[in-house]
Order: structure tokens, then C-alpha cells, then sequence
């Protein structure tokens, strides 16, 4: 066999060095996501679904699922779906759905209302002889947290309207009742664990300070001793049994709190290191309408106003048994919660369970009121208003099975094809304007606050998020490069990461690539 000279030598050395690296490019390219492999903007709508094709075929999603829809709001056109008539589990893009409900049934400017009642109007001298019934029906806004954190501020004007009817003394009980909403005080379809969280707050129709309290856990001065535990708003309503220990500065940081269901006790374990500083934890209470009675006594007895009696609560099993006919009681006052419009801002940016589970009850009650046979909860109720909601939306039969609100539910199901059409259609709506606000923008609020910053997305974006274990969604709106108005649902469930990339990640890549796009679907 001949040998090669030195020159051909050097030749192949150097192509096989082109090839090795050519290979090594070619394999780093292979492992990153797509996205990565180009900064450059899709400039045509064939590139631009190429390039959102290659991300959801990716190997690592094979074992979850991935629907997506991208519709034109300008020209009406598909640009780009992915299983979209597959049913997902949506999470928190459900409460686009609710608020949208709301909206289109209620206007903008509604309000709901919690009244004062008694038997009969005070005396000369102030005296309400009697009880006094504070009737809510699911306001969500009398809470610390839009009034300065403090719960007597936000108190202040049901104690002003009671002072104006001329009352300063009462001789009977103080009664809330929370017989509005006629079910249990939880979702359908919630986890018995999701109680304990702030995320899963009982739902009644006298709800206050978004029926939680806070938690604070100090350290004490010495170790081996249980840390101080206190409340805020401070309350005797909650009870906490502190098993807590202060051990030595630089330990290990450890608290866990535990309620039983049903009960008003929380047993506070764990330690906290001397001299660091307080744990803080949001505590659900059983039954809110109790803590809010309390506090109102409280806010009462701060301007005066003795309460003679004791405080009780109502609900609709107990309204059942004695009826309560609010035609024959006298209203003294009333206060009113934020316009829906703001209401919207307030559940979809935060993302808002509670806010939003009281908003369909509240819509489900308003139908029972003129439709007395119907014997289900006002969360059944609801859903059924939900349901011709839909239709009328454009949603087609079968893309959407709900059984609560909030998406707090792992049974709730919808397709990205119910979520572009109800999209869609609000686009349209006389409450448009209010619908998209209320949404979290990407880059600066809500639950976008943090993502898709220093892209074009930012600033742009007006989406909710839904995030439960196994279950990611973004649904809104984005306007691309090029200045065409888009709508998008994309779904992602079942995928477990095996490296640091992430479900929104891979989520944000897709809306992140509409947003850079410079080409149009018209052409």
C-alpha cells in the first residue's frame, strides 16, 4: 500500500478537525433548546410556525402534553395550532372564564353589596332593640390589605353606616350571616390539604380580610424556649398551640403549621434560630364569618357601640331551618365593594382563587334568586351560567368542563380552542377594555412581573398564568413586531423537567417568538 506524502497528510488531518468540530457545533445545537439555535425574529408565517413546530416536538415534552392555538384578531387567521382540541388541565387560565362571565352578565360598574338589617329602626336615645344582622353576599374587598393592612380601616365604613342610621347600642346579638351562597365552604373538586393554604381560604358569602390571618414567630431570648407566636389582626378567634423551639444562632430555619379541618386550632411546631428574624405564614380560618362578627364587635366597641348579646353566625343550612325574610326587616345601611372592573384586576393579576370562587357563587345565588326549584349550591348554579355563557361566546360543546371557578380543581378541563374563542370574543366585548387591563402584563405586574423581561414580549403581553403540579398554562394577548394583533392559548401539562429548563420557559419561548415576529398572516 502506497503512503500518502506529507501534504495529503495534512490535509486529512485538517478535514477530519473541521469535521470533529463541525460535530461537536452540530451536537451542542442538538442539546439546547430551541430558541437558542437563533436570536434572529421569524420573518415569514412559514418560518414562524417552523420554528414553534421544532420547540413542542421537542423529545423532552413526549411524555406530557402540549397544546397550542395562535389566532390573528386582525385577519381572522390561524397561525399556528398543536393539539388544541385536546382537553387540558387549564389551572388558573379558568378564572379567565369566570371573570369573563362576570362581566358580560354584570357590567363593569357592578358592585356587590353587604347590608345591615335588624327588626326595627333605633329609638330616640340609639338603642337598637334586637339583633343585628350584617348579610353578606361575597364582597371580597373588606380586607387590611386595600386599606393601609389595617382591617378596622376597612371596617370603618360599616361601622359609619350604622353610626348615620342613628345607632349606639345593641341590645341583642350580632349575627353574620353568610346564608347568600347556599353550599360547602371549598370548591368542588379542591384537595382536603388545599384548605391549610392561603390558596384555598373557605369561601363564604361574609368573607373578611380574605379569610386569613397572619402568622408571626419570634424567636425568644434564650434557647430551648418556644418562640412567641402571635396574630395580626390580633384575634382570639384562632387558637394557637405553640410547640415551637428557639435553638442556637445559624440552625436550621423549620416551622410548620397545622389545622384539622373543621377547627379553629392551629398547632404551631418547629424551631426558629435565636436572634433571627420573624417567620411569617398566612393561617386560614374555619368558618370567616365568625372572625368577621369579632372583629366588627371590636370595630363597634373602638366608636362606642356596645353589642348586649352574643355573636352568632348564619349560614344556609341554618336559613333553612328558620328562614330569614329580608322583605320585613329594616336595612340600616350598607357598603359596597370595588367596581367588577377593578374586581377583575384584582383576581386575575394575583391570580386571586378566593376573589374569584366568591364571583361565581355570587352569580350562581343571583340566578337561584329567581329560579326557586333549583336545589344545587350557587357553585352549581353558576356553572350552569357559565355553560350559555359559552355558547353564546362561541366555545363549541365539549371543549370546556368546569366544576368550580378558581382552577384550583385538577378536574377542571379545557382546550386551547375554548380559550382563543372566549378570548377572542371579549376582544369584541363592550367590557374589552376591562378584560384585557385586568390581565398581568409580562415584565411588569402580576404574575408576569418576573418573565419575559428585556424581550419584546415585555410590556406587551396581557396573560394569565395557571400553574398547579404537572399543569402550566398562558392564554391572553400579544401584538408582534410587525404590529398584528394576535390571541393565544398554550397548555402544558404533564411534563416533568429533567434539566433546569422549566414549563414557563418553555411556554415563554413560544410567546416570546410571537411577539418578535415581523412578518403578517394576511400575506
Amino acid at each position: 500500500m502506497k503512503c500518502p506524502d506529507k501534504k495529503s497528510f495534512d490535509n486529512f488531518l485538517q478535514a477530519g478537525s473541521r469535521l470533529c468540530l463541525a460535530l461537536v457545533v452540530l451536537s451542542a445545537l442538538m442539546i439546547l433548546p430551541v430558541g437558542a439555535q437563533s436570536n434572529s425574529p421569524a420573518t415569514t408565517l412559514g418560518e414562524l410556525q417552523r420554528r414553534l413546530t421544532e420547540h413542542v416536538s421537542q423529545p423532552r415534552f413526549e411524555p406530557g402534553i402540549f397544546g397550542v392555538k395562535v389566532v390573528s384578531l386582525d385577519s381572522g387567521k390561524t397561525l399556528f395550532e398543536h393539539d388544541a382540541a385536546k382537553l387540558f388541565s387549564p389551572a388558573s387560565n379558568c378564572k379567565l372564564y369566570t371573570v369573563a362571565l362576570a362581566l358580560d352578565q354584570l357590567g363593569g360598574d357592578y358592585r356587590i353589596k353587604t347590608s345591615l338589617y335588624s327588626a326595627a329602626k333605633p329609638n330616640r336615645f340609639g338603642a337598637l332593640k334586637g339583633d343585628l344582622i350584617i348579610y353578606g353576599r361575597g364582597d371580597p374587598c373588606i380586607n387590611g390589605r386595600l386599606h393601609s393592612n389595617d382591617i378596622f380601616q376597612a371596617l370603618e365604613p360599616l361601622v359609619t353606616a350604622l353610626t348615620n342610621a342613628g345607632v349606639k347600642r345593641i341590645t341583642g346579638d350580632l349575627i353574620g350571616d353568610e346564608s347568600f351562597f347556599h353550599g360547602p365552604p371549598y370548591g368542588s373538586g379542591w384537595d382536603c390539604d388545599d384548605l391549610e393554604f392561603y390558596y384555598g381560604a373557605e369561601i363564604s358569602a361574609l368573607t373578611i380580610n380574605d379569610n386569613l390571618l397572619m402568622l408571626a414567630a419570634k424567636p425568644s431570648t434564650r434557647v430551648g424556649a418556644p418562640c412567641a407566636l402571635s396574630l395580626s389582626p390580633q384575634t382570639s378567634y384562632l387558637v394557637l398551640s405553640n410547640r415551637t423551639q428557639t435553638v442556637a444562632a445559624g440552625g436550621k430555619r423549620d416551622i410548620h403549621c397545622y389545622r384539622p379541618l373543621g377547627e379553629n386550632v392551629v398547632y404551631v411546631s418547629g424551631q426558629w434560630p435565636l436572634n433571627d428574624v420573624p417567620h411569617h405564614d398566612y393561617l386560614t380560618v374555619h368558618q370567616p364569618a365568625g372572625l368577621f362578627v369579632a372583629l366588627f364587635r371590636e370595630a363597634l366597641a373602638r366608636h362606642g357601640i356596645k353589642v348586649g348579646g352574643k355573636l352568632r353566625v348564619a349560614n344556609w343550612l341554618d336559613r333553612q331551618a328558620t328562614p330569614l325574610d329580608l322583605g320585613r326587616l329594616v336595612e340600616l345601611g350598607a357598603v359596597e365593594s370595588l367596581p367588577l372592573r377593578e374586581l377583575a384586576a384584582e383576581i386575575h393579576k394575583p391570580s386571586q382563587n378566593l376573589y374569584t370562587d366568591l364571583l361565581l357563587a355570587h352569580l350562581g345565588a343571583l340566578a337561584t334568586l329567581t329560579n326557586a326549584a333549583f336545589a344545587g349550591t350557587a357553585e352549581d348554579a353558576g356553572i350552569e351560567q357559565l355553560k350559555r355563557f359559552l355558547s353564546k361566546a362561541g366555545v363549541r360543546a365539549g371543549d370546556v368542563h368546569f366544576e368550580e371557578g378558581s382552577g384550583l380543581s385538577r378536574n377542571n378541563l379545557a382546550t386551547p380552542n375554548a380559550s382563543v374563542a372566549l378570548l377572542t370574543f371579549m376582544s369584541r366585548h363592550a367590557e374589552a377594555a376591562a378584560y384585557r387591563d385586568s390581565l398581568p402584563i409580562a415584565g411588569v405586574d402580576g404574575t408576569l412581573k418576573s418573565r419575559m423581561k428585556n424581550s419584546l414580549a415585555a410590556g406587551n403581553v396581557h396573560a394569565k398564568t395557571g400553574t398547579l403540579r404537572w399543569a402550566n398554562s398562558l392564554s391572553g394577548y400579544v401584538t408582534t413586531a410587525a404590529g398584528e394583533h394576535l390571541v393565544f392559548s398554550i397548555m402544558l401539562n404533564r411534563f416533568v423537567p429533567e434539566t433546569n429548563a422549566s414549563a414557563r420557559e418553555a411556554i415563554d419561548f413560544l410567546v416570546t417568538q410571537l411577539a418578535d415576529f415581523t412578518g403578517r398572516s394576511e400575506r
